[in-house]
């Protein structure tokens, strides 16, 4: 089954139709290649980007699809639910290119943009250390001032497409004023000094490369800082808001594959001379697990139509992230019973869905983060 969509105009329609002909035939006969060998898959990106699915929620002046926030987020649902290591590079790209679009001057949107977009260079996004995940104001990566130029000195841990991207947004610090002593940096892969430590070893995502970024006195022009000095947090926080969408779509599709694959495989499996799928403790369990995907879908429009709107949405996109994700990690959960045994092999996809859903609930911000986002804005 796919999912049922109520799109706003018959352009977007077609978009989605597009989507799933290039999920069937490019990308889902290859996951299980990929996510074996944890091989990064490069190609399929500047595929994507050939075919205008990196830059949908960008200007058209700048290479971009000009789609709203609601178009793309299930145009990335799709990508995802046919491979989620996909769904997460998709949403990582947009996020670095994010800062560069709100931030960056034109000369600066102008010179990087139209490659990212198309996907010629592919981008990372390099916020968290391995001592300042949750609060990034704690983060100890610095750039000191060195003529025309800054030289960042750290280590930025969990930079997914770490050592395949092509482009670094980072955030260093170039004061000591706390939160409001962080600078935001385009540093290109190829900056002298700047190197990847070796991938993490993963319990799921093999297909999405993850690794820390070593900078080793790496000298980045001033022009390609991003915004004002000490306004680089400002730019990474607004960015998490719109990755946080990104992330609840790519869970929203991941626990779109396990129900399609529990739903099948109920219709197939017979238990005393029925399908399993008509057995009513079964079916109620199948029940749930299309109510709780139908839920993040319409937690997550709901979200996205406020960011169209030009509305504040920081707490609709972390309520989205929150249901989404925990609703990815029960619905691939209860996939794997359904299967049963089956459910526990590599025969089936359900355990790959169950492991990948766990870190849903723990990038972009944990969902602990996100209650404490929402428990704040309520107090205000």
């Amino acid at each position: 089954m796919v999912a049922e969509r109520l799109m706003p105009t018959q352009e977007s329609a077609d978009l989605i139709d597009l989507t799933r002909t290039i999920v069937a035939r490019e990308l889902s006969p290859h996951v299980t290649e990929y996510e074996s060998s944890g091989e990064f898959p490069r190609e399929v990106f500047r595929a994507l980007g050939g075919l205008g699915l990196l830059s949908l929620p960008f200007p058209e002046e700048y290479g971009g699809g000009g789609q709203s926030y609601e178009v793309y987020l299930q145009v990335l649902e799709e990508i995802a639910t046919g491979w989620a290591s996909v769904g997460v590079g998709v949403s990582v790209h947009a996020l670095s290119c994010f800062g560069l679009l709100t931030a960056g001057t034109d000369e600066q949107k102008k010179k990087w943009l139209p490659e990212l977009l198309a996907g010629d260079k592919l981008g990372a996004y390099c916020l968290s250390e391995a001592h300042a995940g949750s609060d990034p104001a704690a983060m100890r990566t610095k750039a000191v001032r060195d003529g025309d130029d800054y030289v960042i000195r750290g280590q930025k841990a969990w930079t997914t497409h770490g050592g395949v991207a092509d482009f670094y947004k980072v955030m260093a610090r170039t004061s000591d004023d706390g939160a409001n002593g962080i600078s935001c940096f385009l540093v290109p892969a190829d900056s002298p000094g700047l190197r990847a430590d070796t991938p993490e070893l993963k319990m799921g995502l093999m297909g999405s490369t993850t690794a820390s970024m070593l900078f080793e006195d790496v000298r980045v022009p001033a022009e390609q800082r991003l915004g004002d000095e000490g306004h680089g947090l400002q730019i990474a926080l607004a960015g998490l808001d719109a990755g946080r969408l990104g992330i609840s779509a790519v869970a929203t599709g991941l626990a779109q594959g396990a129900l399609d694959v529990s739903v099948a495989y109920a219709k197939e499996r017979e238990t005393f001379g029925k399908p399993i799928i008509e057995h009513q403790g079964l079916a109620f369990i199948l029940a749930d697990m299309a109510a709780a995907v139908e839920s993040s879908r319409a937690t997550y429009l709901a979200a996205a139509r406020m960011k169209d709107a030009g509305r504040p949405f920081s707490r609709q996109a972390s309520i989205a992230k929150l249901v989404a994700t925990d609703n990815a990690m029960k619905v691939a959960t209860d996939a794997v019973q359904v299967l049963g045994g089956a459910g526990y092999t590599r025969d089936f996809p359900a355990e790959r869905y169950m492991r990948e859903a766990k870190v849903m609930q723990i990038f972009e911000g944990t969902n602990q983060i996100q209650r404490l986002v929402i428990s704040r804005d309520l107090s205000r």
